[in-house]
């Protein structure tokens, strides 16, 4: 039976970096905390690490979270490892997904194969990082989702990516594009703000202002001069019968106080003919607000005899 000795320096700096990293480390990273590979290989023979993957240890147990396993994967497939496909997906919340094994995106020159707990793939991928998980970006993730799944999967997929404003559509592959164009998804606020700023440079228009408050109401754009609001609406979130009303609601109150709403859906903005609406709205003399009314009808003029 081996004694158990007093924590050192080095067994805390395990801890720590464990406890950043879901309950697992490396072995380089170990190396890196000055535990060399004999001691590695005490600290495994005492149960104070217990292999998880090639060259990763759980510090303590082997009770991993899910996040546990996913970074233990990405930390066996090296440097430049990236969770991906399925699992970066659910890590991200966009799906869940009941594999068993881990998807991980390596750099094109790794030799690394899958095995009976990864699946490698072989790609450059800009990287991001997730709950401290190295992982393919949001919109990577959905891009490479759409070369795999079927096409319902990922529109469901994409459907929670706008939910949770983590779509960026300058960003998608030509496939994820081809999906998105067809079925009207919206990008995030900052994503849809730079294409339509886009649009009005590329075709000369006058450059409206942005999120700015109107009699109290924020809206998407707008051209104080002119009084014209541009309302782009996403079928996610104006598609519902209480947000159809409200959107109307606002656009007569809009009226009354002479402004022009004009409202565009995001697939317009990508592929419709906005520039040439939007040219002829500007063009037009500004909205001025119509005199209040009352209730009863004026008399008419009275007329000499």
């Amino acid at each position: 039976m081996h004694r158990m000795d007093a924590p050192t320096a080095k067994d805390a700096a395990i801890a720590e970096l464990a406890a950043r990293q879901h309950g697992v480390v490396s072995r380089t990273q170990l190396y890196e905390v000055g535990v060399g590979r004999g001691a590695v290989e005490n600290r495994v023979a005492r149960g104070l690490l217990h292999r998880v993957g090639r060259g990763v240890y759980a510090v303590g147990h082997t009770a991993l979270t899910r996040e546990g396993r996913w970074l233990a994967a990405v930390l066996a497939c090296g440097d430049g490892a990236l969770l991906s496909h399925r699992s970066a997906a659910a890590l991200w919340e966009l799906r869940a997904t009941a594999s068993a094994r881990i998807e991980v995106t390596v750099p094109p020159t790794s030799g690394l194969r899958s095995n009976t707990t990864i699946v490698v793939h072989r790609a450059a991928r800009e990287p991001a990082t997730h709950r401290g998980i190295p992982t393919t970006t949001p919109t990577q993730t959905l891009t490479d989702l759409s070369y795999t799944l079927p096409q319902r999967a990922v529109e469901r997929a994409l459907e929670q990516a706008e939910k949770l404003q983590l779509l960026d559509v300058t960003r998608a592959g030509p496939r994820l594009k081809r999906i998105i164009q067809a079925h009207d998804f919206a990008p995030t606020r900052s994503d849809l703000e730079i294409a339509f700023l886009r649009l009005c440079r590329r075709h000369g228009l006058p450059r409206p202002h942005v999120n700015a408050q109107v009699n109290g109401d924020e809206v998407d754009f707008s051209w104080p001069e002119q009084r014209l609001i541009v309302e782009t609406d996403s079928r996610l979130h104006h598609g519902t019968r209480a947000a159809f009303e409200r959107d109307r609601a606002r656009d007569a109150r809009m009226t009354t106080l002479g402004w022009r709403t004009v409202r565009f859906t995001y697939l317009q903005v990508m592929r419709g003919d906005v520039a040439a609406v939007l040219r002829r709205c500007l063009a037009s003399p500004a909205g001025s607000a119509p005199a209040p009314r009352s209730g009863r009808r004026s008399p008419p003029p009275a007329t000499r005899a």
